[in-house]
């Protein structure tokens, strides 16, 4: 009797076992609602059949997607049971819904995006083989499942800087290739600095022939430069093709001309646009610089409507950023053609702002009603909140949450991108001395990933959050190495911000999904940081992590930067 219960309560287990549900694929960022079927569908030689208006950008992707296929699996395209795309115009912007049987997979969105975006979902369920190019032996299979999946935030960016330091074409592609694999739509590229100008203007050729180059770069925080030239540039021919590049990935590229600070390398290149004359030169260290435009002579806003009609010919994007930030007043304060214009405009101090901030206010109205006048809108830092802001205009939240929150309050609509929480290029350890030399601070995957960007915020002020940007600075970034390093893991930690809603998130469930996310960095050939696998360092100098418990005793204050 004891021996047949036993083999009874043992039955029962196995079928219970047998039963149970099985895991939920690892996606990055996770999908809205996912429900897990039992059986898979085996895709190689798998059919295509697309259904009618289909648009036809997605034709293209889809048509990419099955090429790879056939490669990987080294299998053609057959008659049997396979992807069907079809239209559904009841779903919402970049919203898919993808339906997994052991049939095969019917994929339906209402436009581009949404095709695209099931096409990276359905990949990161096949084997990391998929993105390669060459047949490879695998489980070629997906899960069966059904998802119902939509963006949080319609702007998910991601800033890339190459004016500090200067990256290749090839880099950008390769940056936005991860995008696309995270359904991040909006690259916002710095391409002005006081350091460099990037982005070739072809009615002022000195900007790129004297500003695109500099004579030395500042060795980690100390007073001296490597002595040695610096810089580099992009044609207009290379910046559409990188948009057109963007564009058939689902992402647009908004083109950022600082002003009216950040432009020693333009007033380098034409001295005539500063308030002292000059001389003056590309700048060798990293900083704030005194050194503007000066507002005072219209010939400055002749200079930035010419450079921002060019900027618009090249990028199709709505919004056009126009920085704004960490732009001094102490030439305005001494320039008496600035002092003119604020005496003609009756500028006060007042609010707690001088009138030079009215200054700046000024340049920033004028600049957004000639980019409205064509068709465009403005995005600038949260120092534009500072004084009066013209009815229209975007801000981006970077000193922290506060001026997004007071943003909202006057009822403009935001980008929230906080330092603290979304500034990718600080330290990813404790271990500072460990890490490649970086701008400092610390800024853990974690600490990322549990980011609220409706925190704060007044009643209903979700509704004013365009979206969510993660922003790598390149002051300490000399190679692509470097760029992706400090990238990656935090990009995926990002895009969960930006697409999951907040009741969806779950770090325990992402960092599981980060080691099947992590192979497929390995078999693009990304580099990224390891700490989370414990290790530190670039690939060929990758050192063991110290335990918790040396980390707990660590005075990370006293960590010394790493300067040799």
């Amino acid at each position: 009797m004891r021996i047949s219960r036993l083999l009874i309560a043992a039955t029962a287990v196995a079928a219970a076992c047998s039963q149970a549900k099985p895991e939920p694929p690892e996606i990055i960022p996770q999908p809205a609602e996912i429900t897990v079927n039992d059986g898979s569908f085996k895709v190689a030689g798998a059919s295509f059949t697309i259904g009618e208006n289909v648009p036809a950008e997605a034709l293209k992707a889809i048509g990419a997607f099955r090429d790879n296929l056939e490669t990987v699996t080294g299998t053609k395209t057959g008659d049997k049971a396979g992807f069907s795309f079809l239209l559904n115009e009841n779903l919402g912007p970049e919203a898919y819904a993808l339906k997994v049987t052991p049939e095969g997979a019917t994929v339906e969105a209402a436009d581009f995006n949404g095709f695209f975006y099931a096409i990276q979902s359905i990949k990161q369920m096949l084997p990391v083989e998929i993105y390669g190019n060459a047949p490879a032996k695998a489980a070629w299979s997906l899960p069966c499942v059904d998802i119902m999946d939509s963006p949080r935030f319609a702007y998910r960016g991601l800033l890339m800087d190459c004016c500090r330091h200067f990256f290749p074409v090839e880099e950008v592609k390769k940056v936005l290739d991860l995008m696309s694999i995270h359904k991040m739509n909006r690259l916002h590229w710095h391409l002005t600095e006081d350091q460099g100008w990037r982005i070739e203007i072809k009615k002022y050729p000195k900007l790129t022939e004297i500003g695109a180059y500099r004579d030395g770069t500042q060795i980690f925080r100390r007073k001296e430069t490597d002595g040695q030239r610096y810089g580099g540039f992009y044609t207009q021919d290379e910046l559409r093709d990188v948009v057109a590049y963007a564009a058939e990935r689902g992402i647009t590229i908004i083109p950022e001309v600082d002003l009216p600070g950040h432009m020693v390398a333009a007033l380098a290149s034409y001295p005539e646009l500063g308030c002292t004359g000059g001389p003056y030169e590309v700048a060798q260290h990293w900083g704030v610089k005194p050194d503007v435009l000066c507002v005072g002579k219209e010939e400055t806003f002749t200079f930035l409507e010419d450079v921002l009609t060019e900027v618009m010919d090249i990028f199709p994007s709505e919004y056009i950023n126009i920085g704004g930030d960490e732009c001094p007043k102490v030439r305005w304060k001494e320039c008496p053609l600035c002092q003119a214009r604020i005496k003609k405009l009756g500028l006060k101090d007042k609010d707690g702002f001088s009138k030079e901030h009215y200054l700046q206010n000024y340049v920033t109205a004028r600049i957004q009603k000639f980019l409205n006048d064509h068709g465009r809108k403005i995005i600038g830092w949260d120092e534009i909140l500072e004084g009066d802001l013209a009815e229209g205009a975007t801000v981006m939240s970077w000193r922290g949450t506060k001026g997004g929150i007071k943003a909202v309050e006057k009822g403009f609509d935001v980008v929230m991108s906080p330092n603290v929480y979304l500034y990718i290029d600080w330290y990813q350890t404790k271990e500072r001395d460990k890490e490649p030399y970086r701008i400092g601070h610390y800024l853990p995957v974690d600490s990322t990933y549990r980011y609220e960007p409706a925190a704060g915020m007044p009643e209903n002020g979700e509704e004013h959050i365009l979206g969510v940007q993660a922003n790598l600075w390149s002051e300490f970034l000399k190679t692509s190495e470097d760029f992706e390093y400090q990238l990656l893991p935090r990009m995926s930690a990002a895009s969960e911000i930006q697409w999951c809603a907040a009741d969806n998130k779950d770090y325990d469930r992402f960092r599981k999904s980060l080691d099947h996310m992590v192979r497929i960095y390995d078999k693009l050939g990304f580099v990224y940081c390891k700490a989370l696998w414990g290790k530190i360092g670039l690939p060929g100098h990758e050192i063991p992590a110290r335990s918790q418990e040396e980390l707990d005793t660590l005075d990370f204050n006293k960590v010394p930067f790493m300067e040799e």
